[in-house]
């Protein structure tokens, strides 16, 4: 099934870049149960996020023009880590200006700093609690794939 000239596996409003388990089925239940995303992309690596977002490798036939309205970015991800991710997202014509919001559970002062001065839009510590996770994801959920405008 095709949107204009866009193949629809090829569209996503939020690109989920999370390798827990746990936290992407938390985040996924709560996007959805509160209608703030009707396509979530899901990569527990951070190297084939990467692809996809570049349109590389497994990817390279992807339709790059169509990139999605937010990442959610965890930090510490197998083979390439998520401020590798940001970094490469800032420098690549097609994809700088998607919002890039770190949720990561890296209280480090160097992580938060290294995430803004690599253009993280947001970085947000993912709280412990359950119910205050869900409704981080919520609240995140709400501005950025619903009130905020893109580019």
């Amino acid at each position: 099934m095709r949107i204009g000239n866009v193949p629809m596996e090829d569209m996503c409003d939020i690109l989920l870049v999370e390798d827990n388990e746990y936290n992407v089925e938390f985040i996924l239940e709560a996007l959805q149960k509160n209608r703030l995303a009707h396509r979530v992309r899901v990569f527990r690596d951070g190297r084939e996020a990467l692809d996809y977002l570049l349109a590389a490798g497994k990817y390279s036939d992807r339709f790059s023009s169509r990139q999605p309205r937010l990442i959610l970015l965890d930090l510490r991800l197998p083979r390439v880590d998520g401020l590798e991710i940001l970094r490469m997202v800032r420098v690549n014509e097609t994809t700088k200006m998607i919002p890039v919001v770190v949720f990561s559970s890296s209280t480090d002062d160097k992580d938060r700093t290294e995430s803004y001065r690599l253009g993280a839009n947001s970085f947000i510590v993912k709280p412990v609690a359950y119910e205050r996770f869900v409704e981080t994801v919520i609240e995140i959920g709400s501005y950025w794939a619903v009130q905020n405008a893109p580019p």
